[in-house]
């Protein structure tokens, strides 16, 4: 597999890491104000309303739009991509997409300079078949309805004003006589089961910004996680200069096309997921794997492993993945593994979802981790941080501290791979959405990038027995059970132990339902 770096001399990409948004956004406004001629970009979520952090940027202005403008007038060419949703499942999160291509155009307007921006928010083109999307009828005309009925709650403006920003949905409206909206009957959605996860930055062809964190505030966090247990948000970034990130661009330029049927071009140093829509289908719910890039590197890399895997992730669901690593442990009588997880994805613990999505969600993830315990026995860890203060009544916790939610997507094998990414370990990000990430096969980035995230989790200086791959797992293991019996604010680092009860009890099977859905 092409990797980034090279071992003879370092490294023929300059790497830096970045942990939380707080190192990352910083990086990222730079990023854009030091471009000479174009930067091109692709997020799942990018809000021009986020404020501005560096302090070369806040002397342009307060928040994104400021900074869109401001590259705009310089005479820097902007390309700009926003995932949009399935409308009728997330209509607030088509509405926000709306809202944000908004903003970016009239950023546009404002700079002066429009025409050398692209804005776009990209639907991914593949649908459920016919014979899915007629049993899952009810279901959706459910949420037509419960849409209809917020929108009819609101004053005549109000309801014009979520109108236009629900553009996807007014196929499935009438407007009655006094101004409301009812459902067209026999209007039949095929939902979209498909979305652009990728988050990605080139500026110049140059310099790269790539790995697991959107821009919002929502996203904002720190490194030391002082915030509520909702607001907590650790992510991975990475910034690269090199050559390593002309293949981003390439990716960038064509990838809409790709899922569109288009050949896929070449990204060396890139990888990648990409699916396309099926031509003709009336019987399945997925769509076309065309790129499983991220997939077949981590497999490689897991065939190959002969020490310590360590790995973060916001969901880990991909049964897949979990026999191969289990295999490997049985084959490999000395490989170790780390596995760093949330608590509890985002939206049971902070949301309340109890869907049937989030309930498979966590039934997957309850028989991986159920594969890797038989697969490694005492040779896994799997820890969850958690903040150094009590939780307070009602806020999410783990063994009395509140929840520091982990959204990162890191995997290190040996010294030889690290691949930072937009992808989860699941069926989802492997072979369905839009992901992109790099592998470094440079050991010295490696160490670098594995050091860092050591040190930040246990909060203190990294003593060999931490880092050193026969020791490590028996040394997190150590120091989050020891995290257990103090009081939150007396324990040495975020780590405590992974309990996978509440996933186990959560979780629901969804038989002929494909992993990938989740």
């Amino acid at each position: 597999m092409p990797g980034l770096g090279s071992d003879a001399d370092g490294a023929d990409d300059l790497l830096t890491p970045l942990l939380t948004a707080a190192q990352a956004y910083p990086a990222f406004e730079r990023m854009v104000l030091q471009a000479e001629e174009r930067v091109a970009m692709c997020f799942r979520i990018f809000d021009p309303r986020t404020a501005l952090r560096s302090p070369e940027a806040r002397a342009i202005g307060e928040t994104w739009v400021d900074l869109i403008a401001h590259t705009l007038s310089r005479g820097v060419r902007l390309d700009i991509t926003l995932s949009d949703f399935e409308a009728v499942v997330r209509p607030d999160y088509h509405a926000r997409a709306t809202r944000c291509h908004r903003l970016i155009v009239a950023a546009g307007e404002i700079s002066g300079r429009p025409e050398l921006l692209r804005v776009r928010a990209a639907l991914h083109p593949a649908r459920i078949g016919w014979l899915p999307a007629l049993v899952l009828w009810p279901r959706a005309r459910g949420y037509l309805l419960r849409t209809a009925a917020e929108l009819n709650a609101k004053t005549p403006a109000g309801r014009a004003r979520a109108r236009s920003e629900l553009p996807a949905l007014e196929k499935y409206w009438r407007t009655e006589p006094d101004g409301t909206v009812a459902l067209r009957r026999w209007k039949m959605p095929r939902l979209t089961p498909v979305t652009h996860h990728q988050k990605l930055a080139v500026a110049d062809g140059k310099l790269l910004y790539i790995g697991g964190l959107d821009l919002n505030e929502r996203r904002y966090d720190t490194t030391d996680h002082a915030r509520p247990a909702s607001e907590t948000w650790h992510d991975l970034q990475v910034l690269l200069r090199g050559p390593g990130a002309a293949p981003a661009e390439t990716h960038l330029d064509s990838f809409v096309d790709v899922t569109l049927g288009k050949p896929a071009p070449k990204t060396p140093g890139l990888l990648r997921t990409v699916s396309r829509a099926r031509r003709s289908h009336a019987f399945l719910m997925s769509p076309i794997p065309v790129l499983s890039e991220l997939a077949r590197a981590h497999a490689e890399a897991i065939d190959g492993a002969e020490r310590l895997i360590y790995l973060e992730t916001q969901f880990f669901r991909d049964t897949r993945l979990a026999r191969r690593l289990a295999r490997r442990a049985r084959a490999r009588r000395d490989l170790r593994l780390i596995l760093i997880l949330p608590a509890r994805p985002d939206d049971v613990a902070f949301q309340g979802n109890s869907g049937h999505d989030a309930r498979y969600g966590e039934y997957l993830q309850a028989k991986c981790i159920e594969i890797l315990r038989r697969g490694f026995g005492d040779r896994l860890f799997i820890g969850s941080p958690a903040q150094h203060r009590k939780a307070k009544r009602g806020e999410p916790s783990l063994y009395g501290a509140p929840l520091i939610y982990l959204h990162a997507k890191l995997s290190i094998f040996d010294d030889t791979l690290a691949i930072v990414s937009s992808a989860n370990l699941n069926g989802r990000s492997f072979y369905w959405d839009t992901e992109a990430g790099v592998p470094l096969t440079s050991r010295i980035q490696i160490e670098d990038l594995r050091r860092q995230c050591y040190a930040h989790w246990l909060r203190s200086a990294l003593t060999e027995r931490f880092v050193a791959h026969e020791t490590a797992v028996e040394a997190w293991r150590g120091r989050a059970r020891e995290n257990v019996r103090r009081a939150p604010a007396d324990r040495r680092g975020y780590i405590l132990p992974y309990a996978s009860g509440p996933a186990r009890r959560f979780g629901r099977n969804l038989p002929g339902i494909p992993e990938e859905m989740v």
